[in-house]
This record gives structure tokens, C-alpha cells and sequence, in this order.
């Protein structure tokens, strides 16, 4: 909703709670502000993320948002909303807080909430995660099972960024399960599609990938 039509649309429905004592309206406008809220907080949290990834500096605002999001879609009946917003909550504690445990039970949740709605997007990343949670425990068969269909996901979607990023996740797990040359070959395709969709960072994880891993 456009900012102008959201004020007008909550200042209408306060001077109707207000002044003609309509009851009704309150929960009227607790569900147009929540519908604002969310994405804000949600964008906001997404920002703190990309901030600790650079720095490395915690900021438990992050948390906060990414909660907040989740319980503003799940009063707004927004599954896929949700299921985007638990995901995230789960990063934190998996990528943030390092503790992959406490993390993969909101994938699971995510995974599932998103599936119910064919959100592909969100599954991606729900199973991606996943996948590193089964590597870190050593499950390595159904680590590549998680990160392969996420892969196939993203390139079902069109997420050709993702998708390279998943092939350089794929290709860490078959270089720590001693098989670099299908390492390699995961490189190459990750490297052909982030230089054609013009993923610089994703560009900058191969290199980085290729320094550690050898034939």
C-alpha cells in the first residue's frame, strides 16, 4: 500500500473509532499497520544481517525485527510472510549466534509454511540451511540432498544468483567429503552463472573456494 493511502486509510479509520464510535476500526487499523510493519521490519533486520556480514559486529536489534515480522504475518494469516521471517529468525541464530541447533527447528518451520504455499523462494533458502545444519553434525548425505534441492529451486525460479551460491555450498561439501573434482565442477558452473547474472560477490566466494580446494 502506497504511504499516502495507508495514512489516509488509518486516519479514516481513527476518526471513526474516535468520533463515531465504531469499535470495529481499531481492528481495522491494527491489521493495515501490521501490513506496513511487517515488510519494514523485515527490511530493516535483512539490513543488520548484510551489516554483520561485512563487520562481523552483533547487533540484537536483528533478532528483535525478524521476530516482530513473524508474528505480525502470522496475525495477518500471511504464511509465505512467515515462513520468510522464521527462516531469517533461524539465520540469526545459525550464521549470528553460531549455534546451528537452536536455528534449524525455525527452517523446519519456514520449509513448511512455505511449501504449503509454493514458496519457492523461501524454501530455497529453508533447505539450504538445513543442509548446513546436517553438514556442521556430519550428515553429509543429507546435507547434499538439502543444498542440491535448493539448487534446483533457485534454478526452477530463475534465481541464478542463488543458484551459484548454492553450487559453491555444493562444491565445499564434495571437497570436505573428498571429492574435489566434482568440487571443480561445481566452481565452473557456479562461475559461468554468477558472471552472466553479474554476481560480484558470489564471483568473490569462488575465488576464494578455489584457493582451498585442489584436484
Amino acid at each position: 500500500m502506497p504511504e499516502q493511502d495507508w495514512i489516509e486509510r488509518t486516519g479514516e479509520l481513527f476518526e471513526a473509532a474516535m468520533f463515531g464510535g465504531d469499535a470495529s476500526a481499531l481492528e481495522r487499523s491494527d491489521d493495515v499497520l501490521d501490513a506496513i510493519e511487517a515488510p519494514l521490519s523485515m527490511a530493516r533486520g535483512k539490513v543488520l544481517h548484510v551489516r554483520f556480514l561485512d563487520d562481523r559486529e552483533e547487533d540484537s536489534r536483528e533478532l528483535v525485527l525478524f521476530e516482530r515480522a513473524a508474528e505480525l504475518y502470522r496475525r495477518l494469516g500471511d504464511a509465505s510472510g512467515e515462513a520468510d521471517a522464521l527462516f531469517w529468525v533461524g539465520c540469526w541464530h545459525q550464521v549470528v549466534k553460531g549455534d546451528g541447533a537452536t536455528g534449524r527447528p525455525y527452517f523446519e518451520r519456514s520449509y513448511a509454511l512455505a511449501k504449503s504455499v509454493d514458496d519457492r523462494m523461501t524454501m530455497s533458502y529453508a533447505a539450504r540451511h538445513l543442509g548446513f545444519a546436517d553438514k556442521d553434525a556430519g550428515r553429509f548425505d543429507q546435507a547434499r540432498e538439502r543444498l542440491t534441492e535448493s539448487v534446483t529451486l533457485r534454478r526452477e525460479i530463475g534465481f541464478r544468483p542463488g543458484e551459484a551460491a548454492g553450487l559453491v555450498a555444493l562444491a565445499y561439501l564434495a571437497a570436505e567429503t573428498g571429492d574435489p573434482s566434482t568440487a571443480l565442477d561445481h566452481l565452473d558452473e557456479a562461475e559461468s552463472i554468477a558472471e552472466g547474472c553479474g554476481a560480484k560477490a558470489v564471483s568473490g566466494w569462488i575465488a576464494q573456494a578455489r584457493t582451498f580446494i585442489r584436484p
